[in-house]
């Protein structure tokens, strides 16, 4: 499997190139832990777009694998740590629940409901990295997600199992869930990256079965969970990496499901996987300008029926990513870019993956390639890139990439405006909004020599200029991240500490923004 679009088309999906042009260099020192980098002179210019699009309020959003509902305890109103990281990262946020695992799932309504047959492909299973076991999920886990979803004020995508299952277990399921999660779903998502079952590597179905099968046997899927769930509503084809099968499911299946579908669906990981040595830090940050085009011509098919694309599961690294990049800043830089880079070309809405360790690990067959290719001992086997470490027994944390999350989503329910960075040769990346006459900057310099002085100009007078920023002691470091001065500390205890008053001048606000860090700034302006 691959880890760019140009490379083997493994794991695609919206992104927007961060390539910047213009100005001229002179030398000075860089801070966020950095060694003394070179300074660029550069400018953002922000202006008004006419046809500026709204950024959702429930933009951001995480990813588990549906086993986690093997534990009730997990995703329920008395987890109260969990229930506040939740309410701190996304007041108004997205849970989806799928992954391998779900393919392995069953509702087990009640005592007397038989287990599924599990189907075991030909091959050497060490090869194969689907879990091979099933799951029971209980009345009493939806129950609790159901109270989990009102504590956190979030909502949610149920993902049924597609692999081993029938439709009429999937219908009576999908009942359930409505039933007791009622309106704060979503959406239901039928299987798990259907684009590669058919691989060694999955076999969830026999090496022939091609697209048309799949849309055959989703679509009897979807009209039984229908038939019991009036309302139902459904996105797809939440594929790994077939983009053409994501424009071929939005072009044909709401013509057989009038009024049901309403999102495209697809994950994306930057890198991968975490054991090749080719997976590294400044891969993950380098800009990947080909995805934008990908994202062109799912736009292209989705507007046009009335449907919005999400992200729905993603990250820095597949296969649990990578230690000393998916657990360190470098994934926070990576993640808040990515966020806005998505919303910059109309995708609705991005779901990081993780959760715990034994489900994460389990997802994968039992493989843990992170913690094989750990340089040091590892007190973790699995889930490096889980932006919340929730293991049983043991208070949550915010990992880094958390912090990077939290900065990308003060964004969201604004106006997106253009912003034009100009810096030469640097590695960096600017998103702005409009919220109610406050302009909200997010600046990425994701360059790991290069600091940037520069000038963000406003379209009007800039009254005044604050600034949050994001840094840590290095790129790799795993400890020590901060955003306004401040970690996410235990209990999801976060408030910004160090608040930045810039220097203004007429239309334009200054920063100096080093090496490897970020920074979200405040405009308050007025007419020029």
């Amino acid at each position: 499997m691959s880890n760019r679009w140009n490379e083997l088309n493994r794991r695609e999906f919206l992104a927007r190139a961060g390539v910047v042009t213009g100005a001229i260099a002179i030398t000075a020192a860089c801070g966020s832990g950095m060694a003394a980098a070179a300074e660029t002179q550069a400018e953002l210019m922000i202006s008004r777009n006419a046809a500026g699009a709204k950024i959702p309020k429930n933009y951001a959003g995480l990813s588990y694998e549906l086993a986690e509902l093997t534990n009730p305890e997990l995703f329920s109103r008395s987890n109260h740590d969990l229930v506040a990281y939740f309410r701190l990262l996304a007041p108004k946020g997205v849970l989806r629940l799928g992954g391998n695992s779900s393919e392995f799932c069953w509702f087990k309504a009640d005592a007397n409901t038989p287990a599924p047959k599990l189907r075991v492909p030909p091959g050497d299973l060490n090869a194969n990295w689907m879990p091979h076991r099933l799951f029971a999920i209980e009345p009493r886990a939806i129950d609790e997600l159901a109270g989990f979803l009102d504590a956190t004020g979030w909502r949610l995508i149920y993902g049924v199992n597609f692999g081993n299952s029938t439709p009429e277990r999937a219908a009576a399921e999908a009942a359930y869930v409505t039933e007791k999660i009622g309106n704060r779903i979503e959406f239901f998502q039928i299987g798990n990256e259907p684009d590669l079952y058919r691989t060694a590597t999955n076999g969830t179905r026999p090496p022939g079965w091609d697209f048309p099968d799949y849309l055959r046997e989703w679509t009897a899927y979807a009209q039984a969970i229908a038939a019991r769930v009036p309302g139902a509503r459904f996105g797809g084809p939440d594929v790994a990496s077939a983009s053409d099968w994501t424009m071929r499911f939005g072009e044909q299946e709401p013509d057989r499901l009038p009024g049901k579908i309403v999102a495209l669906t697809g994950h994306y990981y930057a890198e991968g996987p975490p054991d090749s040595a080719h997976v590294t830090i400044e891969r993950l940050l380098r800009p990947n300008p080909e995805i934008a085009e990908a994202m062109r011509h799912i736009e292209a098919v989705a507007r046009p029926r009335g449907l919005m694309y999400r992200m729905s599961e993603g990250n820095s690294c597949f296969r649990g990513g990578k230690p000393g990049m998916s657990n360190a800043l470098a994934s926070a830089l990576w993640a808040g870019s990515y966020m806005l880079e998505l919303a910059s070309v109309g995708c609705a809405g991005v779901n990081f993956h993780g959760g715990t360790q034994d489900k994460l690990t389990a997802s994968l067959g039992d493989h843990t390639p992170g913690f094989d290719s750990a340089k040091a001992p590892q007190t973790m086997r699995g889930g490096f890139y889980t932006p919340i470490r929730s293991e049983p027994g043991q208070p949550a944390k915010a990992m880094p990439i958390f912090h990077g999350i939290l900065l990308a989503n003060q964004l969201s329910g604004g106006t997106l405006l253009d912003a034009d960075l100009k810096a030469t040769g640097v590695n960096a990346t600017a998103f702005a909004t409009e919220h109610e006459g406050q302009m909200r900057v997010a600046l990425f310099n994701k360059d790991a020599a290069r600091a940037l002085d520069l000038a963000v100009r406003a379209p009007g007078r800039v009254k005044s200029a604050k600034a949050w920023r994001l840094e840590g002691p290095a790129l790799d470091a795993t400890e020590g991240i901060t955003l306004a001065g401040a970690a996410v500390g235990s209990g999801a205890q976060w408030s910004p500490k160090t608040v930045e008053q810039l220097a203004t001048h007429g239309d334009s606000a200054r920063i100096h923004l080093p090496a490897g860090s970020a920074a979200l700034l405040f405009l308050e302006t007025a007419p020029a």
